[in-house]
């Protein structure tokens, strides 16, 4: 894997937690995405927010782990959405049909 292909951050702030994914998530990473999404997944009592500013490429398997984790959180009835998502990754979003499922924090 090249150096910061890949990043993850997570932040805790006034009853949220967001995690900032930059780089590539494809199947290359995805074992550390889910790693770091399972815990996050559980807490039903903070929205969870992705930022996705950062991304550059997403496939399949990316896309994937996005819908089990908002599987995951709808099953908990818990909060979740995505913000900041760039233009490229919106399309291929609205693409495979998920862009509806995913609401929008900008």
């Amino acid at each position: 894997m090249l150096p910061n292909k890949f990043s993850l951050r997570t932040e805790n702030r006034e009853g949220r937690t967001i995690v900032y994914v930059g780089g590539e998530l494809d199947l290359e990473v995805a074992s550390q995405m889910r790693a770091a999404m399972e815990p996050l997944m559980e807490l039903s009592d903070r929205r969870l927010t992705l930022n996705l500013r950062d991304l550059k490429y997403i496939d399949s398997t990316g896309i994937g782990i996005l819908i089990s984790v908002l599987k995951a959180r709808h099953s908990r009835n818990a909060p979740f959405d995505v913000e900041h998502v760039p233009g490229h990754i919106r399309k291929l979003f609205d693409m495979t049909g998920i862009t509806p499922f995913l609401a929008a924090a900008e």
